[in-house]
């Protein structure tokens, strides 16, 4: 029985499946925390990683792996391979007026979305590099190579790192899928746009090689039988692996982030922004809308009544649909579709009659779905088929969530076993790579899906575009 291994190096922790390469049956797994912070020492993510492998039993039987993680991150390393400073998350919105001076320098949104299939917005790592430049002047002058989270860790695994030098920074790989989330690399065309790495960094860098599809990379220097390394994917890309999406098919994942993804034959370019046309990591494209509220949404929500995740949703489900008028704009940390960096988070149509526990807990769950019924919806306007909604992520669990979503969303939702769809994804890809096949191996992690059917929802997507517009800012 041949193993493999497919990696999750997320925001918040590192996880480790090892799986049966032919059947996808889980042999075993591991996993291990990251620090909180918008801004990260990656040495800690090798840290993680080395924990979660130990976790889940070593890779001395495993004979491929692949490493999916959070996109954008700016990794930027110096001539020798050091890390010059702590990579910038996804999540790190310091660089939203640099996303501004991009978009303005280039000729406007639709410039950029031609270009790169994007709109920028904070999250994209040219804009972290603009940052960089106009930040950390000297830091910027040092950069030699530029790579993203799941790039870094597929390199120190091959067993480069520090004292590398040039040669070792030309081994970096990555996959098209992350590459397409930096802001210069094309999904169109396949290739870098390094006129626009140097606009933003103010010179040219060494990128990562991006792999083919089921391209293998270099062998890993971990693990007895020196495991094949695959290309990876970013974390949307790999959840979309694992759950074997198609055409017509939706993911609706409630994370850290909530994304609404959709896997296509054809690019998109939407100049307005609310999606982003990034690539997937089969070949085909994964046009996107990610919001940066979601599963903190309700997080929020339980500490302010003083519940946890149970009794939110058992709160939620006590309160009529629309909860008697009562709107939650959901824009906790800014927001980045739309895109509002700067915003706050509102509370709407307050009345004596709905200042309940459970009315409050019913608005944060309908205002977080409602953001993302706004996303299948943006999805649609770029000409994206939307047949079926697969609901996955630490939301999925709860039980208000997956009844009220069909309602909000439109559509009858399928929620598959809880998973690591982005570790299962990785897991996938190393087994394709090891087949040498053309078509990924045919498990998958929607084998077993629960269907919630849509019901009437009265005016509760009316009730929150009336209000989405009318918020604060920080």
């Amino acid at each position: 029985m041949a193993l493999v291994a497919g990696i999750d190096s997320s925001t918040q922790s590192c996880k480790v499946v090892v799986r049966d390469a032919a059947t996808g049956a889980l042999v075993r797994s591991g996993r291990a925390s990251h620090p909180d912070g918008t801004e990260v020492d990656p040495r800690h993510w090798w840290d993680a990683l080395q924990a979660a492998i130990a976790d889940a039993g070593g890779l001395d039987d495993v004979e491929a792996v692949s490493v999916g993680g959070q996109q954008h991150g700016m990794v930027v390393l110096d001539e020798d391979g050091e890390v010059i400073r702590p990579a910038l998350l996804w999540n790190d919105t310091r660089s939203a007026q640099a996303a501004l001076d991009l978009i303005d320098e280039l000729g406007g949104p639709q410039a950029w979305a031609d270009a790169c299939g994007s709109v920028l917005v904070a999250s994209l790592t040219v804009t972290k590099l603009r940052w960089l430049r106009d930040s950390e002047p000297e830091n910027a002058a040092r950069v030699a190579a530029v790579a993203l989270p799941h790039d870094w860790l597929t390199w120190r695994l091959a067993g480069y790192g520090p004292g590398s030098g040039r040669e070792g920074l030309e081994a970096l790989v990555t996959d098209r899928s992350d590459a397409s989330g930096t802001g210069y690399w094309s999904p169109t065309t396949g290739e870098y746009r390094r006129d626009l790495l140097e606009l933003a960094l103010g010179h040219d860098a060494v990128l990562p090689r991006v792999l083919r599809p089921h391209e293998a990379g270099p062998r890993s220097a971990v693990g007895a039988l020196r495991p094949v390394l695959g290309p990876g994917a970013g974390d949307n890309a790999a959840a979309a692996l694992a759950l074997g999406l198609g055409d017509g098919d939706v993911a609706v994942s409630i994370g850290t982030s909530g994304v609404v993804s959709a896997v296509t034959s054809k690019p998109t370019a939407d100049g307005s922004g609310l999606v982003t046309g990034f690539a997937d990591c089969t070949g085909l494209f994964l046009p996107l809308a990610c919001t940066l509220n979601a599963s903190r949404v309700l997080d929020a929500a339980a500490r302010m009544l003083g519940v946890d995740h149970a009794g939110l949703s058992r709160l939620a489900l006590d309160a009529p649909a629309g909860a008697d008028g009562l709107v939650l704009v959901p824009y906790l940390e800014g927001e980045r579709t739309p895109n509002k960096p700067d915003a706050t988070g509102a509370l709407h149509g307050l009345r004596l009659a709905n200042t309940t526990p459970q009315h409050l807990a019913r608005a944060a769950v309908e205002g977080m779905l409602c953001a993302l019924a706004d996303g299948i919806d943006a999805l649609r306007a770029q000409g994206v088929a939307v047949e079926r909604v697969f609901l996955i992520g630490g939301g999925a669990q709860s039980e208000a969530v997956r009844r009220v979503a069909p309602s909000v969303l439109g559509l009858d939702v399928q929620v598959p076993t809880p998973g690591e769809y982005v570790a299962d994804g990785a897991a996938r890809q190393a087994a394709w790579v090891l087949s040498g096949a053309d078509e990924p191996p045919a498990w998958s992690s929607a084998s077993d899906v629960e269907t919630y059917t849509a019901e009437a929802a009265p005016r509760v997507r009316e009730q929150y575009a009336a209000v989405r517009e009318l918020t604060g800012t920080r």
